[in-house]
């Protein structure tokens, strides 16, 4: 990069919230653990607030994904760095939750999955791998594409979002300052302006937990939107580890008033499906009953019992 480029660098980042020095901090590395602790929750106190105020904008991504589930369409998450992991993070963790299509939500991010456990620098300033990226996948215009960045300025993200608006499917972006520079224009823009970072520009502090807060919530209220939950129990979790299945257990026997044995026996005759025990034994039916009756109620369970 040029000092051309740099200089204009500089002078775009000194525009940022999260690049400036944070008056709480100034003395962070004259302090004892317990106070460098106390200054850092500080900090983290506020971003809740933060999220409040943007829930309306968080809501209306969260219907949008529930929509693009039902539709068969995908979320698919892009960013770089920090931003990037934690929408890979999020993409990963639905399908054991809630039982979602692995292929339904995609984490994408700049440098590839590489990058997830060892930085790649300058992955972030390349623009062209978003396109690459998002070709590579066949991006769509039943999908619902969200980028993610803390800074506004990021070049992969923000290229990323453009061709999801060039072909057509709905586009959201996080950021972390105030969007009033951003040339990008999603469908709908979460501002979370955090302020100054406890550490100056470290954006995976606040910046990544106002990020992960807002991802929790889109893909969450997606899913109970989606028949996921009955209440809020995991219904249609997938038991992939000895503490899913035995969480599987745990909801039928809470659920239903039954011994282990009795939830034991029951899952399994339901192929595993938490879902279609629970018809299975409220509705006293066997399983391709249980199933039949789901699939009439679009897989809303509580539809089925009530």
């Amino acid at each position: 990069m040029s000092n051309k480029n740099h200089k204009s660098l500089i002078a775009a980042l000194s525009g940022l919230a999260t690049e400036q020095l944070n008056p709480n901090t100034i003395d962070i590395d004259d302090l004892s653990p317990l106070e460098i602790c106390r200054k850092i929750n500080a900090e983290d106190h506020k971003v809740a607030g933060i999220i409040e105020k943007a829930l309306p904008l968080i809501a209306e991504a969260a219907a949008e994904a529930a929509r693009t589930w039902k539709n068969g369409g995908r979320i698919v998450y892009i960013g770089a760095g920090t931003s990037g992991r934690l929408g890979v993070l999020d993409a990963a963790e639905c399908p054991p939750t809630f039982g979602t299509d692995p292929a339904k939500t995609i984490g994408l991010i700049s440098g590839g999955y590489d990058t997830l456990v060892l930085s790649i620098e300058g992955a972030e300033d390349k623009s062209g791998w978003a396109i690459e990226d998002l070709k590579r996948i066949e991006l769509n215009h039943n999908d619902f594409l969200i980028g993610i960045a803390a800074s506004v300025r990021t070049p992969y993200t923000n290229a990323g979002v453009e061709y999801g608006r060039s072909v057509g499917c709905k586009t959201a972006l996080i950021v972390c300052n105030e969007a009033d520079i951003l040339k990008t224009k999603p469908d709908i823009l979460i501002p979370l302006p955090v302020g100054p970072e406890v550490i100056t520009g470290s954006t995976r502090m606040k910046s990544g937990t106002a990020q992960k807060m807002t991802l929790n919530m889109i893909t969450t209220t997606a899913a109970v939107l989606s028949g996921k939950t009955y209440g809020n129990l995991m219904v249609d979790l997938q038991a992939r580890s000895d503490k899913l299945a035995a969480r599987s257990r745990k909801i039928l026997m809470d659920f239903l008033k039954i011994g282990y044995g009795d939830a034991d026996r029951l899952l399994k005759n339901a192929a595993g499906s938490v879902k279609t025990a629970i018809v299975m034994k409220k509705c006293s039916v066997a399983k391709p009953e249980a199933e039949r009756l789901l699939r009439d109620a679009k897989g809303f369970l509580r539809r089925v019992i009530g």
